[in-house]
This record gives structure tokens, C-alpha cells and sequence, in this order.
């Protein structure tokens, strides 16, 4: 028993074990009708990590009594899906649980459809990612989705008390908690997280008192965090390092924080993500492809997914670490977004209203608007802000080959209006 890890030692039988879910497992809760009634649809859980729902999914086949096979969306493929349809069809009715389907690419939840339509199998998928945007559609129509709480901490303490007073080997010490926020601070509403952080605290004293204080917390839990990143994936530490090193320029660091994420089971789209957010943030006009690279690598690692996608993913990170760098683009939208913070909503000038009634003509919509094609060089000079804020530049130029050429294109237009 020492080898199990108190999270799974403690992980939840039935449904009343289940902390924080009242609106699914309670009394009237939909779960527990559809154990009652031993009819069950396809059902995506969608919610934080650590919340329950992998714990759910084992309840709900072993209360209904039906086989369930389990795949994990980070290595299964298209082949294992297969795998367990024909074992399916030779058992009769089962359940496949997909942990993590927001990572399964289109070719790979085409796969289940079949399956599910058929009846063959009863599809309990869980992610952390709105469903909406990462099950494709025929598959998605086919489930019922059902979205978890997170965890209050009201919740978390719950869980530590039950931890304390019901674990076989915790049961068998003077635990007492004298504070709590610095474990509920690094759970971060991860009922798992934070019975590793209890673990880790009640294990690390061979004394058979324990007081938890948030001093003791953080300092085991910060030497077990520096442990851990030798060998283990801190997230937002690595994903940190990635971002810095594109925006660095250094190729070398972006492509290994890169492999590090990949290799610790990072999702790829979320890799991708955030490339494309950073083609704009850090790079921007100085280099408009990049945008273009970082679209068509999140577009490859939809269609081919992993691990094939890891080749995209690191030429698109050589490509914007190599890129040169301006964040004019996001400096102009906040920029903007402070000057609408300061003066409201001006209304938009009578000129630049498109007049689609007569009433609108009468009244002066669009009057003195010039189209700019019927100009030389395809421009004339409107004013086009706001009254109250003309000649307020919000775009500035980086210094950079390309937008100094945009500096001098905007120069050439406007002449002395934005002072470029």
C-alpha cells in the first residue's frame, strides 16, 4: 500500500463518495438516474483536471456492469480504437473511456463514430477543453455533454478531512491541519494535486504528529518541485521557457523546452496555440508569414496529429525564434483598448455610415465619403477616428526592415496628421 499513491488509494467507489458534483450525482442528479435505470448514453465530461472525472466514468460501468475499456488520448491511435470496437462486438454492449479526447485528432474521432451509432459501444470521453471546439461535430451530436464543478474550498477541505480520518496509513498519525491555504493555493482546485501535496507533507516527518502549516507546505513542496524538474514537466515553468526563448530569437532553447513539453505529454494543439498567438504578439508586421507558418503548423497537427506533428511544430519554432521581432501589433491594441477605457463610446462620424435607407440619406449618413479606389494611389484623405480623437496615432511602427517600410508607406499618405 505504500506504493500507491494516496490519490488512488482514496479514489472514489460510488457515487456518494463523489465531492463537489451534487448537480450530477446527487439525489435528482442525471448520473444516478442512469445508473438506476441501466440505460446510459454517450457522455462527454468536460472540466478541470483532478475533479472526477475519470472516477466517474469507473463508477458509472461498474454500477451499470458493463465492460469498460480505457484509452488514453496522449498515445492511443486509430489501431486501438479498432482494437477495442472488435473486442466490443465479441463481449456484446461495452464502455470506452477516452481520457483526454480533446487530444484525439478528426481521423481518429471519425473512428468512433461508427461504433457509437451502432450501439456497439457507449463512448464516456473527459477532457479540459470545450467540447464544442474540440469534438468534431457528428461525434459531439451523438453525447450528452456534462460539465464539472470545479472544486470550492470547501470542497478541497473536505477531501483532506476524509483523507486524514479514512486512509488506512494517514488514519495511523496525529495529523493536525492548522492551515490550508498554501496547499489549496498549489492545488489549484486539483482534488489529485492536492491529496499528493497532503501525501507529500504527512510522509516527509517520520513523527507520528503532524501540524500542516503553509510554512511546511511550501517548503517541501518547493524541494519536491526542484526534484521534479530534472526529470518531470512543470507546465507553466516549461511552456514559460518555451515563449521566452521564440521571443529570444534562440531556436536552439525553443525547439528543446519544445521536446521537453512534448515528451511530458503536452498536447500539441497547445503548443500550437500558442505560436500562433505569439506569431502576432512578438513578431507581427516585422514578419507577416509568420502568422501564416503558425496557422498552417496548427492545421497540420489537426490532420496528422501526434507524434508525426512534432516535425511541424519544430520547424514552425525554428521559424519564429528566427523570425525578427516587433510587438507593435499588440502595443497598437492595447493602445486602443486604453483610449476606449478613457473616452467611451464616441459615436461613429456621419461620413463613414453606411446609408442602407432612404431615411439614413435624408438625415446625412455616409455624406462626404470618398472612395478611396477612384483616387490616385488608392487614397484620400478622410479623417476616419472618432472627433474627439483625431490625429491620435495607436499604431507605432517597430523598428524593423518591414515596417519601416510601412512607416514610410503611412508617411507618404498621411504626411504630417499621425507624425510618422
Amino acid at each position: 500500500m505504500n506504493h500507491i499513491p494516496l490519490a488512488e488509494r482514496l479514489r472514489p467507489k460510488s457515487l456518494n463518495d463523489i465531492v463537489g458534483q451534487q448537480h450530477l450525482t446527487g439525489e435528482n442528479g442525471v448520473l444516478r438516474k442512469f445508473i438506476e435505470s441501466k440505460t446510459l448514453p454517450s457522455i462527454i465530461f468536460w472540466g478541470d483536471p483532478g475533479i472526477g472525472k475519470t472516477s466517474l466514468a469507473n463508477i458509472i460501468a461498474t454500477s451499470i456492469g458493463l465492460p469498460m475499456f480505457t484509452l488514453s488520448a496522449i498515445n492511443a491511435g486509430v489501431k486501438d480504437v479498432r482494437e477495442v470496437i472488435e473486442k466490443a462486438k465479441q463481449n456484446g454492449k461495452s464502455i470506452l473511456f477516452i481520457d483526454e479526447i480533446h487530444r484525439f485528432n478528426k481521423s481518429q474521432q471519425d473512428s468512433l463514430l461508427g461504433a457509437v451509432e451502432q450501439g456497439i459501444i457507449i463512448l464516456i470521453g473527459a477532457t479540459t477543453e470545450n467540447p464544442s471546439f474540440e469534438v468534431i461535430r457528428p461525434l459531439l451530436s451523438r453525447c450528452q455533454v456534462y460539465i464539472l464543478n470545479p472544486l470550492t474550498e470547501k470542497d478541497l477541505l473536505q477531501i483532506v478531512e476524509f483523507a486524514i480520518h479514512n486512509d488506512e496509513l494517514l488514519s495511523q498519525k496525529n495529523i493536525i491541519v492548522k492551515e490550508t491555504s498554501a496547499m489549496f493555493k498549489i492545488a489549484g482546485g486539483d482534488g489529485r494535486k492536492l491529496l499528493n501535496v497532503l501525501e507529500l507533507v504527512c510522509t516527509a516527518s517520520e513523527n507520528n504528529t503532524i501540524e500542516i502549516t503553509d510554512e511546511l507546505v511550501l517548503k517541501l513542496s518547493h524541494q519536491r518541485i526542484a526534484q521534479y524538474d530534472k526529470n518531470g514537466e512543470q507546465h507553466y515553468d516549461i511552456i514559460s521557457a518555451f515563449i521566452k526563448s521564440l521571443r529570444g530569437s534562440d531556436p536552439n532553447a525553443a525547439v528543446y523546452w519544445m521536446t521537453r513539453m512534448l515528451k511530458g505529454g503536452e498536447d500539441p494543439k497547445f503548443i500550437a496555440r500558442r505560436m500562433l498567438v505569439l506569431a502576432s504578439e512578438d513578431i507581427g508586421n516585422a514578419n507577416p508569414n509568420a502568422l501564416l507558418i503558425a496557422t498552417a503548423c496548427f492545421q497540420a497537427v489537426e490532420m496528422i496529429g501526434y507524434p508525426e506533428c512534432a516535425l511541424n511544430l519544430s520547424q514552425t519554432a525554428i521559424y519564429l525564434a528566427s523570425s525578427p521581432k516587433s510587438n507593435a501589433s499588440y502595443m497598437a491594441y492595447k493602445k486602443a483598448q486604453k483610449l476606449i477605457q478613457e473616452y467611451g463610446d464616441p459615436s461613429v462620424p456621419l461620413h463613414l455610415r453606411n446609408p442602407v435607407t432612404s431615411f439614413m440619406k435624408e438625415i446625412n449618413y455616409g455624406e462626404g465619403y470618398e472612395y478611396a479606389h477612384n483616387y490616385e494611389n488608392n487614397f484620400v484623405d478622410l479623417e476616419f477616428m472618432p472627433d474627439s480623437l483625431k490625429n491620435v496615432r495607436i499604431y507605432e511602427p517597430g523598428n524593423n526592415a518591414r515596417e519601416q517600410e510601412l512607416r514610410k508607406f503611412l508617411k507618404d499618405r498621411w504626411k504630417d496628421k499621425y507624425g510618422y
